[in-house]
């Protein structure tokens, strides 16, 4: 799972291939690279703000940090809690 997370319109969804996407809408361009997004299972809900991903995790034991909050850590959740988080194409 490599990429970049990006929170954009209350959804977070990982970026493949972030060159690609930023040349999409331009003729031509983007290479048709998947779009994915962070989804709670228990409910199959997308992970659509901090607040209910903070939620979410201190409900499980994790403390905030979301002062550095990164790709790295977003990687981390999913690796760390396989039966509560997936990431999905869209």
């Amino acid at each position: 799972m490599s990429g970049v997370w990006v929170f954009k319109n209350g959804v977070y969804r990982l970026v493949e291939n972030p060159q690609a996407e930023a040349s999409e809408g331009r003729p031509g361009k983007g290479s048709g690279s998947r779009k994915k997004v962070l989804v709670y299972l228990p409910t199959g809900q997308v992970v659509s703000s901090y607040s209910f991903l903070e939620q979410i995790l201190t409900g499980l034991g994790w403390e905030r940090d979301f002062s550095r909050f990164n790709s790295i850590y977003m990687y981390d959740i999913v690796i760390k809690n396989p039966n509560v988080f997936h990431v999905r194409d869209i």
